[in-house]
């Protein structure tokens, strides 16, 4: 009987009701000593944290969201937890979220827009105070339960033409066009795209290539090669030969990210190909490794981890009612002019 009384019958946790009778006060007095200590005496406190400790009690925090309406809880989803990218953005989220005490519920929707709906369903019950999402465009459902929601939400990587929305990142459209733009000037005239994913990032910023192929007079179809298939080192070396048969006379070409220009230029000193001589190849993203490489890669550094910094601080200042001096933060990029190209 007396386990049973000690514990929740659901969970095996241990009840707010134990903490308060080992206490040897009512279950209000050890709610309110727990979380609002100014209300009781400092004897009552004491002996309330003193049976919290003794009987190992963890407050359920989704208990008291569900009371109170609200939680601590910041819901993040980003496409991937085992990309370098989406860590670094991760890392800027946390270093705001622990200095405001609040807690992060992180959703990995591995570049599926079900996968996204369903983790925002189940996400959305905890009552979040804010939503922190990766890119700009997502299906129709997510868009109806954010709006539902009532809570602020601030997209990363990207910036939103939308002066309603909140969103941090940089142009990945000019990211795309400024590459392109460099191999152009550097006399390459057959410049070829490989991408990957196929994510809204990735279409951007093939996108800026045209856009950069087209103004020069260099635009060809036949210089592009995009697939759905996850991006990785393996990849780019595979589609540096399907880019080749396709494309011959290929003099430079711009992946889509650091994973596939390593691959290419693997594959290239595989095939004997010198690089940049023969053909240049540069990248996205300024991963280390891309400093690193023989030859080092040229390539976009973008601020992954101010981007989640700064996201982070804008949906805390939008919680918290300071009105954003801006809307949209840009944070821009870098051209890494390196040894690849």
């Amino acid at each position: 009987m007396t386990k049973t009384a000690n514990k929740s019958r659901a969970s095996g946790r241990t009840t707010l009701a134990a903490v308060a009778a080992h206490a040897g006060v009512s279950t209000m007095t050890a709610s309110r000593a727990l979380n609002l200590p100014e209300r009781v005496s400092d004897e009552v406190r004491v002996r309330v944290e003193k049976a919290v400790a003794e009987l190992g009690y963890v407050p359920n925090r989704a208990a008291r969201a569900l009371a109170s309406r609200q939680s601590n809880v910041i819901v993040v989803l980003v496409p991937s937890l085992s990309n370098f990218v989406f860590n670094a953005v991760i890392d800027g989220i946390q270093q705001v979220v622990d200095a405001a005490n609040y807690q992060l519920l992180i959703g990995n929707t591995r570049y599926s827009d079900a996968e996204e709906e369903k983790l925002l369903s189940i996400y959305l019950q905890s009552n979040p105070m804010g939503i922190l999402l990766s890119g700009l465009t997502h299906s129709a459902r997510v868009e109806q339960l954010l709006a539902a929601s009532g809570v602020p939400v601030v997209s990363m990587m990207d910036l939103s033409s939308d002066p309603d929305k909140l969103s941090v990142g940089f142009s990945q459209h000019e990211a795309g066009r400024t590459m392109t733009r460099y191999l152009i000037d550097k006399g390459h005239k057959r410049i070829g795209f490989i991408g990957a994913q196929l994510d809204e990032r990735t279409l951007s910023r093939a996108a800026g290539y045209r856009s950069a192929m087209a103004e020069a007079g260099l635009a060809d179809a036949q210089l592009e090669l995009m697939v759905p298939d996850a991006s990785s080192i393996a990849l780019g070396a595979e589609l540096l030969g399907r880019m080749l048969a396709q494309a011959p006379d290929c003099d430079a070409i711009f992946c889509c990210n650091d994973d596939l220009a390593h691959g290419a230029i693997y594959q290239c000193q595989r095939r004997g190909i010198a690089v940049p001589e023969q053909l240049a190849i540069c990248g996205f993203n300024d991963l280390p490794a891309s400093a690193w490489m023989i030859p080092s890669v040229t390539t976009i550094s973008t601020p992954r981890y101010r981007v989640g910094f700064e996201a982070a601080t804008l949906l805390r200042n939008a919680i918290e009612g300071r009105a954003p001096q801006v809307g949209q933060v840009d944070l821009g990029f870098t051209l890494m002019p390196r040894e690849s190209a």
